[in-house]
């Protein structure tokens, strides 16, 4: 059996008393805590605590951020709007050639650069959604003319005979 007077091991997720005073705090470096394990000298500019002349922080790289082709963000919105305005009407898709173009155009002077331009993703959008925009003008313009021409088919039909001939021969009298 275990001893009463024992004190149970410590939880640190138990919710502890307010008016109990907490234990220190037993981090690295604090007294009695724990001691960091031991490291050689830093190496030629390395600094020891990660952090810059200044004492600020240093950036995880040393680059700057590529800026991002010029036409790869104006070639995706093109694109997506040209998709989602074309469901509403057949306007926006006019854009669709003009996303796809830009698009492709961005998306080899990205892989040319060498890595000096970003944006390949954005660009890379813009193409692909220009495409598929491309693609439903051109069904809206054939389905446009199939229904045009459904329509004269249907409206000569119903005036293949001379019904309007007939009738104004039978208001006109035959003696006259």
């Amino acid at each position: 059996m275990s001893d009463p007077t024992q004190q149970p091991p410590s939880d640190p997720y138990r919710a502890q008393d307010p008016y109990q005073p907490q234990a220190p705090y037993q981090g690295p470096g604090a007294p009695g805590g724990p001691t960091p394990p031991p490291q050689g000298p830093p190496q030629q500019g390395q600094n020891p605590y990660g952090q810059g002349p200044s004492g600020h922080p240093q950036p995880m790289f040393n680059h700057a951020p590529q800026p991002n082709h010029p036409q790869a963000t104006t070639s995706m919105v093109l694109g997506i709007i040209s998709i989602v305005g074309g469901f509403m009407c057949l306007v926006p898709l006019l854009m669709a050639p003009v996303a796809w173009i830009m698009g492709r155009k961005a998306v080899k002077e990205i892989d040319a650069s060498g890595g000096q331009l970003g944006g390949r993703g954005e660009a890379q959008t813009g193409f692909i959604t220009g495409i598929v925009g491309t693609v439903l003008l051109i069904l809206g313009v054939i389905a446009t003319i199939l229904i045009v021409a459904l329509v004269f088919a249907a409206a000569d039909s119903t005036n293949s005979g001379d019904y309007s001939y007939d009738a104004l021969t039978s208001l006109i009298p035959a003696g006259r």
